[in-house]
């Protein structure tokens, strides 16, 4: 209790100080200050971390830059914060100190939001496009598959208007972006689903109606092809040739 009081003392003779020599003595005072802390004995004895999840904690830690038994003064909370912040999976850190010897620690990370694919490359991503992590995909669950470029920052928009469509959602396998101007879906059954661009939404409730009164979306289809508002363009997927019978076998080997 008397160490904290002592500091008070101390606070306001560097006010005062500051107040009539602004550009003179005020470092050295500060730096005197410093000192008489190390006298008191404050020194960093732990350090608390709060809303970690994903963020690795020698990251933090060495972001932080201190260790047990540093000068709690010397401490700047608000660098370290600007250092936290910086890691990728962080998106907001806040940084104390609570004397005697506690840093407090407080992130709100990224969440996970999708898997994405470019140029031969899988990575995570939050909703806002920014790469969390580039290893170790699959302890993450099972997330939405977004591929090509600028699908990392138009695929929520996309994925929104699928989840009001659950019987859409569930067969899509990836969102291909294509060109960066419009999209593809990827069905689990192999089929694609050709949006199109700046009517996806239409183009998706158009596609749940058809497969509640059709099953469109589960029939052995190359492609469904919504670009054209009056019209339907499905491909169907290319059959194998049929077996020659084998009386045909033998009739031909009879003319050969």
């Amino acid at each position: 209790m008397y160490g904290v009081v002592g500091l008070g003392v101390l606070g306001v003779a560097f006010l005062a100080v500051r107040a009539v020599d602004p550009a003179g003595r005020v470092r050295s005072l500060a730096e005197s200050f410093s000192g008489v802390g190390d006298g008191l004995g404050l020194e960093v004895q732990q350090v608390i971390l709060e809303g970690r999840r994903n963020t690795p904690t020698d990251m933090i830690r060495a972001a932080l830059g201190v260790s047990r038994g540093d000068p709690m003064l010397e401490f700047s909370p608000e660098a370290a914060r600007s250092r936290i912040e910086t890691i990728a999976w962080v998106q907001h850190a806040h940084v104390e100190r609570r004397l005697p010897g506690t840093i407090l620690v407080r992130i709100d990370e990224r969440r996970p939001f999708a898997i994405w694919q470019n140029n031969g490359q899988f990575v995570i991503i939050d909703r806002e496009g920014k790469v969390v992590a580039a290893d170790g995909l699959d302890q993450f669950g099972p997330l939405p598959l977004l591929v090509g470029t600028g699908a990392d920052t138009s695929g929520p928009a996309l994925y929104d208007l699928l989840r009001a469509q659950p019987e859409v959602n569930e067969r899509v396998q990836a969102m291909v972006r294509i060109h960066e101007r419009r999209w593809n879906l990827r069905l689990h059954t192999g089929t694609d689903v050709l949006l199109p661009e700046g009517a996806e939404a239409a183009a998706i409730q158009r596609l749940a109606e058809l497969q509640r009164e059709a099953r469109l979306l589960d029939r052995p289809l190359a492609a469904i092809d919504l670009r054209l508002p009056d019209r339907l363009v499905l491909r169907p997927t290319r059959q194998a040739e049929p077996a020659e019978q084998p009386a045909q076998q033998a009739t031909r080997a009879r003319r050969g």
